[in-house]
């Protein structure tokens, strides 16, 4: 068990379901789905499906995750995000700079961890884009050092999300993502002020499934902290099989974006609305209970202790 502090302990808990299993409706994407629909190059547009996706599904999840360029600060003035949901605030820009073999991140231009704060936030998210063996790795550290720090300073959770890439023009095989993600996971954990891991599934979608348990094992044990799988925009039926494999492993529970809403994503109207109250919501259900039955409790990891004076050196 590892010592948190309050601020952190109670995003978590509020993020998280009373057992301490997450199930995480993601909505901080921006540029993929600008490039899905091009009504969404309006920020009115791209805005209105992300506040319709969070009225209606947010209910049947432990958290929502959004972006505070369109969706964040817009979902809580129209009154879309429910007041007892956690509420969780990307930091990072979308996309990368530099080679697409040595990718770097930063952090929106204007925004902040202070800021997130200040919002009322639950934990941050920070996307990095990771590669172990990539000329960029030590700046990808820092740059998630110096986000952890600024969480730690204002006693913020944070919750990141490594995604790794190709060091060649060929997509990363189902063995070298293993082996990427695995060993992401054992050096970024390490990180102090990283609270919870938002994982890629260890394997491609095209290896054997009896290959999932010990590659699932293999992150657990590299995880210094407690993790979640997200869904990559697998299909829904794919990413329920994942999601059983992962939490049987170890995981917390999951955060999901497209494997549950992404068919709405072409829709208008009453067929957006119509599908995310019926398809979507079943679906969210379904993944839910799952994280209920089978996910790692977060409290497994971590504990807190408030002596009497404990605010004095707060």
């Amino acid at each position: 068990m590892n010592p948190l502090t309050i601020g952190k302990l109670r995003g978590l808990q509020t993020c998280a379901s009373p057992r301490g299993t997450f199930t995480c409706l993601a909505l901080d994407h921006r540029q993929n789905l600008r490039k899905a629909n091009p009504r969404f190059q309006d920020d009115a547009e791209l805005s209105r499906f992300k506040l319709e996706v969070t009225a209606e599904l947010a209910a049947y999840a432990t958290s929502v995750l959004l972006d505070p360029e369109v969706s964040a600060a817009q979902a809580i003035a129209a009154g879309k995000l429910p007041g007892d949901k956690g509420f969780v605030v990307a930091v990072e820009s979308t996309g990368y700079t530099g080679e697409a073999t040595a990718r770097k991140g930063q952090v929106i231009p204007g925004w902040s961890v202070e800021k997130a704060k200040r919002m009322g936030a639950s934990m941050v998210k920070l996307l990095v884009y990771y590669h172990p063996d990539s000329p960029a790795a030590a700046e990808a550290e820092a740059f998630t050092a110096q986000i952890a720090a600024e969480c730690v300073r204002y006693d913020l959770g944070l919750m990141l999300e490594p995604l790794s890439y190709s060091l060649t023009e060929a997509k990363l095989s189902g063995e070298e993502k293993r082996r990427v993600v695995v060993e992401t996971a054992r050096r970024l954990t390490a990180i102090p002020g990283v609270d919870l891991l938002k994982a890629e599934f260890p394997l491609s979608g095209e290896g054997p499934e009896t290959d999932w348990p010990a590659a699932c094992a293999e992150l657990n044990a590299a995880s210094r902290v407690p993790w979640i799988v997200l869904s990559a925009a697998v299909s829904f039926d794919l990413y329920l099989k994942q999601v059983i494999a992962a939490c049987q492993a170890g995981a917390s529970g999951i955060a999901v974006g497209r494997a549950v809403w992404q068919e709405a994503v072409h829709l208008e109207g009453q067929a957006r609305l119509d599908f995310l109250r019926t398809v979507a919501r079943e679906r969210l259900t379904r993944l839910n209970a799952l994280c209920a039955a089978l996910a790692r409790p977060f409290t497994d990891f971590y504990t807190a202790e408030a002596p009497f004076d404990w605010y004095r050196t707060y």
